[in-house]
């Protein structure tokens, strides 16, 4: 029984529980765990949705809702596409569903730094 055990039973259980939630991202190739980990893109679609709906206030039915969220979608879509700092490259993209090498299976094992 580890110290965490010891003094957080429940909080060591609930980890425990969560292990493969917790640890999903290392089924990507390494250059895409500090992205996928971060919530911080989310953060900023969801804020420039919450800006541009107070804008408009009161919506007249749910198509309108619905079409400006598809809007602000593939706007941010597009400046993901042309941006010279891509969010994930091309190159990257291509490595997932590929099988990891024996080298990179085993950097897939070990904690990211940072």
């Amino acid at each position: 029984m580890n110290r965490l055990e010891r003094k957080y039973p429940e909080l060591s259980t609930i980890l425990e529980d969560s292990e493969i939630a917790l640890t999903a991202y290392t089924a990507f190739p390494p250059s895409h765990w500090r992205k996928i980990w971060s919530t911080n893109p989310l953060e900023r679609v969801m804020g420039e949705l919450k800006r541009r709906t107070r804008v408009v206030q009161l919506f007249p039915d749910d198509d309108s809702v619905l079409r400006l969220i598809g809007a602000v979608l593939i706007e941010q879509n597009d400046e993901w596409l042309a941006s010279e700092r891509r969010y994930m490259s091309r190159h990257s993209m291509a490595l997932i569903g590929k099988p990891p090498s024996p080298g990179e299976r085993q950097s897939r094992l070990a904690l990211p730094a940072g």
